[in-house]
Parts: structure tokens; C-alpha cells; sequence
């Protein structure tokens, strides 16, 4: 390519390279994506996946019937507050190393020994986690469609009917993608006004058309148990799970970095913008939903939990609002929002997929890292995302059980990968170079923050959520996170050990492989 920064050795020197080329060719990789995408843009594409229309209207049941009104409205800013000192630590690590790479790549960097086996476990982790969290949404995201459709025009949802819907949306997601960054810049920018316009939308009808609302206190301190726990503080606690599924995906600014303009400062605010403010958005929808319940007893919340639309927000449209009409046109929004969340989450995953492809970490690693010459984009790693994330999926055509359980890996899965750089980072203490955009004076306890928090809710994460504990309402997330490191460990022994960064083709590189892993500032 015309753009390619020369190697070192290289006495030809090669054309003049942008500040952005210039910084990823310092950390070892030539500019192969096409650079053409925004600052808002990169906050719409973390934003997009966070998508406070698609999680918190979907995952409503859980902390609902885990400790009601009150682990909603007071559950969803207390985890927002963690999960933002998670977004800031990360975010001062990808203004320093802001590659598509992302978390392998900065585990890899700051590590001080093994160096190649930490960006290989938290890359196999993050990459599993975000093709399952890819097959999560689209494949909810074709739920609440059968689910709009089923109010609106009498069809009844099927798990074949659902699964071959899931099938469109994440085909249609794999071409919008394949057409180029421009295009997913533009749509990844109506997408966050989408959500924004969405959930006033929402707010505003459920303000003004319901004749009743539940008043301040019993919308922020009701409680409502149905998990079968009795000791109150655990059930509260397993109510945080809601908000803590939501906020997932924001390490898709740094997946998008290499075709961001400014990346050093602009992907670690789409970071950090994107949690905060969903924090915001999510707190006023939440608080509108919850105060328009118009039957606060234990009967009413326990019907509603149990409603036949399969989502409790959906009931509370229909119940406050006694317009049918206006009730659908809300869900369609809600539809909207999760289409887009969609088609974000493939462009984090195959950016990510592409960037560990060209560290030769993937089978098949020479297709998958391959970019269209024509759009810049990564089109084969694209459709391997599609086709992963459709296989993981097959398991709902059958008993969604075990479509929960192969999925269950996508929250927990990505948080480790999450923590790792940020923990490694605090271990790295002074010797760690700052980029641009930083934490200054707060890094320390801002990080420290975060790591204990992200070990605390791993924990939550891995305990049964219900009582009595069968076969559908056991956790499988600890099932699901040993299979993907039993998945690292053999891939490892069998590939990674002799090819990860270790480059027999070199064509992708600006520096000697055996410098990818080394600080070389000085």
C-alpha cells in the first residue's frame, strides 16, 4: 500500500505518514485500515454496544425479580460508578498503545515477564467473549423483533421462526460492514443519535401520557424478591447483574482505533463517553420505566416479571400508556436500538479478530487478517465473525438453555479481558509511560478501583442466581469460562507457542517481531 511505513532497516525511505501512522508504526504495524473515522464516531460505536435501549429493556427482568424498583434505580448508577473507574483505567491504557489489537496487545506491553503468553490468554478471551456477545444481541435482538411482531401483526415467535430472523440481522450487519468504514461511521453516528432521540422519546411518553406514577420513594426503595434467597443483601446483589450485563462492549473504541482520526485521545474518550453517558441515559429510562409500573403490589410485580411479551418494559408500554399503538411504536425503538447495537458489536469483533489474525493467532490467521483493498475494512475476518456467531447460536434451535449457556461466557469473558491490561498496568507502577490522554495524580486509585471491583462482580457472576438451582436456572458461566480456557491452553501448545508474534510473514509489520511485546520509546 501507498501508506505503509517503510521498516527500520529499510534504506528506501517511504512517503511522509501522519501523526496517527506514525504512532501505530511505533508500536510495530503498518496503517492497513482506512483512517476515516471520527471522534464521535468511535463514542457511537462503544456506545452502540453499551446500548441502554437494547440491555436495560432486556435484561429488566433480572434485577426486577432480584430486589425490584430498588436494585434498578439505585443498582444501575452505584455499578455505572465502578464500571466508569473500569472505562478510565482502560482508557489511559489505549491512549498509550491505541492499536485494534486493544487488550491483547496492552497485556503483551506491560506484562514484565511471559509476555506472549498474557496477550495470548486475554486475547482468547476477548475475542470469544465479543463473537458470543455478538450472537447475544442479534440473536435478542430477533427476539424482541418476533416479539413486536407478535403484538403487531399476530405471528407466533417459534425458535425456528426467531432463528432464521437472527439469521437476516446478523447477515445484514456482516454486509453494512463490509461496505467500508465510511459507512459504518455514518451509521454508527445515527445510531447514538438513535439511542439519545429513542430514550426521550420513551421518557417523554411515559411522563406525560400515563394518568398515574408511583411516587419517588417506592420507585427508588421498593423491594420485590422472587429468586428464592432469602438473606436480602445477596438477592440486592445478584439485582446488580442488569446493569453490570449492559455496560459491556466499550473496548470497541480501542478495537476501532486504527481507523479513528486523533486515536490517542479521541478512542480513550469514546471510552470513557460511552459509560458515562449511559450512566446518564440509562438512569432517567430506568427511573421513567419503573415509575410508570402502575401495580406496585407483590402480585402485580410478580405478573409483570412473568408477562407473555417475554419483557417486563414492554408490559409497563401497554399497561401505563392504554395506547396499543403508541406501546408498539416505543418497542420498535427498542428494535431499532438493538439492530444497531448489532452492527457495532461486528465491527468491534472483527477488528479485534483481524488484529490478533495479524499476530498470527487464529487459525487460518493469513485469511482472516486480510484487508479489502478497495473499502480498507478486514472482509474475511468480518464474515468469520458472522460465522462464528451463528454457530454459537445453533444451540437455541434446540433448547435455549444451552444457547444461555454457550453464551454465558460473553460478560465474564470480556471482563477478564478487561482487568488484565488494567491490573498489569498498576504492577507496572512508574515505569509506565503515559500517552496523551491520562489520569494523572487519580491513576492509582481509579485503577485499583477497578481491578477490585472487576473481581468482585466475577465472583457475582459465577454464583446461581436462583433457588431452587435445575438444570435451566444453573449458572454455566464458570462451565463456559474454563471451556474457553481449556480452548487458550490446547490452541497454545498446538499453534501459539511456535507462531503467535512470531511472524513468518512480515508484510503487516513496521518493526522485527521479536520488538512487538517491547517498549521502544526511549
Amino acid at each position: 500500500m501507498s501508506d505503509e511505513a517503510a521498516p527500520p532497516n529499510d534504506p528506501t525511505p517511504g512517503p511522509a505518514l501522519s501523526a496517527d501512522e506514525a504512532s501505530l508504526a511505533e508500536l510495530g504495524y503498518k496503517q492497513e485500515l482506512k483512517r476515516g473515522m471520527s471522534g464521535f464516531g468511535n463514542f457511537a460505536v462503544s456506545f452502540s454496544i453499551i446500548s441502554i435501549l437494547a440491555g436495560c429493556i432486556t435484561s429488566y427482568s433480572i434485577a426486577l425479580g432480584s430486589g425490584g424498583p430498588s436494585a434498578i434505580t439505585i443498582g444501575w448508577p452505584l455499578v455505572g460508578i465502578f464500571v466508569l473507574c473500569v472505562a478510565l483505567a482502560m482508557a489511559e491504557v489505549c491512549s498509550k498503545y491505541p492499536t485494534a489489537g486493544g487488550l491483547y496487545f496492552w497485556a503483551g506491553r506491560l506484562a514484565k515477564r511471559n509476555k506472549r503468553h498474557w496477550a495470548w490468554y486475554v486475547g482468547w478471551f476477548n475475542f470469544l467473549g465479543e463473537v458470543a456477545v455478538t450472537a447475544a444481541i442479534d440473536y435478542g435482538a430477533a427476539t424482541t423483533m418476533m416479539a413486536f411482531a407478535a403484538l403487531t401483526f399476530g405471528v407466533v415467535p417459534t425458535a425456528l421462526n426467531t432463528f432464521g430472523l437472527f439469521l437476516v440481522i446478523i447477515v445484514i450487519h456482516g454486509l453494512l460492514n463490509t461496505f467500508g468504514v465510511n459507512l459504518v461511521n455514518l451509521l454508527s453516528g445515527v445510531s447514538a443519535w438513535w439511542h439519545i432521540v429513542g430514550v426521550l422519546i420513551i421518557v417523554g411518553a411515559l411522563w406525560i401520557m400515563p394518568t398515574k406514577h408511583q411516587s419517588f420513594s417506592w420507585t427508588m426503595t421498593a423491594w420485590h424478591n422472587e429468586t428464592g434467597f432469602t438473606f436480602m443483601p445477596f438477592v440486592f446483589l445478584m439485582g446488580l447483574l442488569m446493569a453490570q450485563y449492559t455496560y459491556t462492549g466499550y473496548d470497541a473504541s480501542a478495537h476501532v482505533a486504527e481507523e479513528t482520526k486523533n486515536a490517542a485521545i479521541a478512542a480513550p474518550k469514546g471510552i470513557v463517553m460511552s459509560v458515562l453517558i449511559s450512566i446518564i441515559g440509562g438512569w432517567i429510562l430506568l427511573y421513567s420505566i419503573t415509575a410508570s409500573i402502575q401495580d406496585g403490589t407483590e402480585a402485580g410485580l410478580t405478573a409483570l416479571n412473568a408477562t407473555e411479551t417475554g419483557l417486563p418494559p414492554a408490559q409497563v408500554f401497554l399497561d401505563a400508556l392504554n395506547n396499543p399503538t403508541m406501546a408498539k411504536f416505543l418497542l420498535f425503538i427498542v428494535c431499532g436500538a438493538q439492530f444497531f447495537c448489532g452492527m457495532a458489536s461486528v465491527t468491534a469483533n472483527s477488528r479485534m479478530s483481524y488484529a490478533f489474525s495479524r499476530d498470527d493467532a487464529i487459525p487460518g490467521s493469513r485469511w482472516w487478517k486480510k484487508v479489502n483493498p478497495r473499502t480498507g475494512t478486514p472482509t474475511n475476518s468480518i464474515w468469520l465473525c458472522i460465522v462464528l456467531s451463528t454457530v454459537l447460536t445453533l444451540p437455541a434451535l434446540f433448547n435455549e438453555t444451552a444457547y444461555l449457556a454457550v453464551t454465558s461466557v460473553a460478560v465474564i469473558g470480556l471482563y477478564i479481558a478487561y482487568v488484565a491490561p488494567v491490573l498489569l498496568r498498576r504492577l507496572k507502577g512508574k515505569d509506565f509511560q503515559d500517552g496523551p490522554w491520562n489520569l494523572g495524580k487519580w491513576s492509582g486509585i481509579i485503577g485499583w478501583i477497578a481491578v477490585v471491583w472487576v473481581i468482585f462482580i466475577c465472583i457475582l457472576f459465577v454464583l446461581p442466581p436462583s433457588l431452587p438451582i435445575t438444570i435451566s436456572t444453573f449458572n454455566y458461566s464458570p462451565i463456559a469460562v474454563l471451556a474457553v480456557a481449556l480452548i487458550a491452553v490446547i490452541l497454545w501448545y498446538a499453534r501459539g507457542k511456535k507462531h503467535f508474534m512470531q511472524h513468518l510473514d512480515k508484510d503487516q509489520l513496521a518493526i522485527d517481531e521479536k520488538k512487538l511485546l517491547e517498549e521502544i520509546d526511549d
